[in-house]
């Protein structure tokens, strides 16, 4: 069956033409009666007619199709565009035309979304960062105002009001420099050192630099059973992914419950993949928080989490260190439970 959805302007110039000089020749037959005269009226209209129908398409709707054309993609036509806008244009049809028209709105309601959305990360961000700046500045302000208001003749409350002031000059240190490495690490410009290195080593030396910590709340950290052996080799930056361990491990210790576990796995998934997973048999996540919990400054208990300390951006820096090696992130997690978190590393040079 004949499709009229899809024809060309040239060929709805000549579907038109030809009906046109089709009717205009029977209509002159049927008064003559003479073939002749009926084949050249046939011929003349038909010609007449296909120019001008060809011509007004072209003027007034696929001239206008390539101005909409060129204002999607918005930009100074190349030759190469001049061509296809010359010859394949108008070789579509208007559904196809449609077509193009409604993926590009498409698109663009989809960017408009992510901007909208970006712009509520950037606000929440913006006030998380004055927030964790607000905290420790205001705490410095106030020592020191009372110190200054007559506070320095006691020596006992001197020292005290000196060590919590340097306690939230600490934190106000590591928080610039966490959110330097995060926007290195963003930028790009942090330089990864990769080599190859046994992950089994490497979680060792994690848990045993963080065994004081972990005594703490006699949390007992390992290897899980069966991964200990074979040596799995990775090909990575060793001390970036050190401070993607240690991180996970101490998120699960500060986390955790006393008396408590945090298990290390590691598996080849295949011949260029490494699987590693911190698990932890603490206070767990709830799932509305799941996708966001690598977001800087995100916390699922904003207040129990401050009192634990922290820059709130372990998770983010850990989430970038991985990704510029190329790899990726997930969380399992469920209160009163656990909660896993592993990533991904080359095991071979790309």
């Amino acid at each position: 069956m004949f499709n009229f959805k899809n024809l060309s302007p040239r060929q709805v110039a000549g579907v038109l033409a030809f009906s046109i000089a089709a009717l205009v020749s029977l209509a002159n037959l049927a008064l003559d009666k003479s073939w002749k005269i009926a084949l050249i009226y046939f011929a003349l209209l038909f010609i007449v007619s296909y120019a001008l129908i060809f011509y007004f398409l072209q003027q007034f709707i696929y001239r206008r199709i390539k101005l909409i054309y060129k204002f999607i993609y918005q930009t100074k036509a190349s030759k190469r565009e001049e061509f296809y806008n010359k010859y394949i244009i108008p070789q579509k049809s208007i559904d196809e035309v449609k077509e193009d028209v409604e993926k590009w709105a498409e698109q663009r309601e989809g960017e408009i979304r992510m901007l909208k959305k970006n712009e509520a990360f950037r606000k929440e961000f913006l006030q998380n960062l004055a927030h964790e700046f607000k905290t420790p500045i205001f705490a410095i302000q106030g020592y020191v105002d009372t110190l200054l208001g007559g506070a320095m003749e006691n020596t006992e409350v001197r020292k005290k009001f000196l060590e919590n002031a340097s306690r939230n000059v600490d934190r106000l240190v590591n928080l610039m420099t966490d959110l330097d490495e995060i926007s290195r690490l963003e930028s790009g410009e942090q330089v990864l050192y990769k080599q190859y290195f046994i992950i089994q080593d490497l979680v060792r030396e994690v848990i045993e630099s963080l065994s004081i910590k972990l005594s703490q709340k006699q949390i007992t950290a390992s290897i899980k059973k069966g991964c200990e052996s074979p040596p799995i080799y990775v090909f990575a930056d060793k001390e970036k992914i050190r401070q993607v361990v240690i991180n996970l491990v101490a998120n699960g210790a500060k986390y955790g419950k006393p008396g408590g576990t945090i298990v290390a796995s590691m598996y080849n998934t295949d011949e260029f993949k490494v699987l590693v997973e911190i698990s932890d048999d603490g206070i767990g996540i709830e799932e509305e928080h799941l996708p966001r919990i690598f977001e800087r400054f995100y916390r699922t208990d904003k207040a129990r989490s401050r009192d634990k300390g922290g820059t709130g951006l372990g998770l983010a820096i850990c989430k970038h260190i991985i990704e510029a090696h190329g790899e990726s992130m997930h969380v399992r997690s469920k209160p009163d439970v656990g909660t896993t978190i592993g990533f991904t590393l080359p095991s071979s040079k790309e």
